[in-house]
């Protein structure tokens, strides 16, 4: 399986640079990746997700056999889902760097895009980054310099919200305006009419 979420990362990658985007990528410190774009402060964490909402939904468009944004797990099948609810307002992740309390001692860590292809997150552990940073650096170190514009994927977010709707928002949220029926689609009841 982490080889398809590898070659999901790639997918985001790839569509991030055609976009013109920066994207930084890290290792959870346990079984996926997160990848991490330093946006221009005008948007709140609400479009910061509809930007989410819309690179999942194309990256699903590009690649329907490896990657979707359906949120119930029911509907994803092998396929890697691109979490756009990590942006929801006040949701917290494992941050970079940090050890993940696992047997192992694992870290949350970033690294470069040429590392992808070999990356293995169960083998970075606190042991390990020390001499990992020594000798290559620390990959995120210009994060900060040059925040992005997500202007294209909220013009992608608006222009699909008539006929797709928001994504389902995970069920701490209230009743988001635009969200579709908060109800796993097994669970739904059926219009006898």
């Amino acid at each position: 399986m982490f080889e398809q979420v590898r070659e999901a990362a790639g997918e985001v990658h790839a569509l991030l640079e055609e976009l013109g985007i920066a994207g930084f990528i890290k290792t959870t410190g346990s079984k996926g990746l997160h990848i991490y774009v330093r946006v221009e402060r005008k948007w709140d964490s609400y479009r910061v997700r509809a930007a989410a909402v819309a690179l999942a939904r194309e990256l699903e468009r590009r690649r329907p056999d490896l990657i979707t944004a359906q949120w119930w797990k029911e509907e994803r099948g092998a396929r890697v889902f691109v979490d756009f609810n990590q942006n929801a307002p006040h949701k917290t992740v494992f941050g970079a760097w940090c050890v993940r309390p696992r047997v192992g001692g694992q870290v949350s860590t970033p690294f470069s895009w040429d590392e992808l292809p070999t990356i293995d997150p169960q083998a970075i552990t606190l042991f390990d980054v020390p001499q990992r940073v020594a000798e290559r650096g620390d990959p995120w170190a210009g994060m900060n310099d040059n925040p992005q514009s997500i202007d294209p994927l909220l013009e992608w977010y608006d222009r699909d919200l008539p006929t797709l709707m928001d994504a389902p928002w995970p069920p701490v949220y209230p009743k988001q305006p635009n969200e579709p029926p908060r109800v796993a689609p097994s669970r739904a009841r059926k219009d006898d009419a």
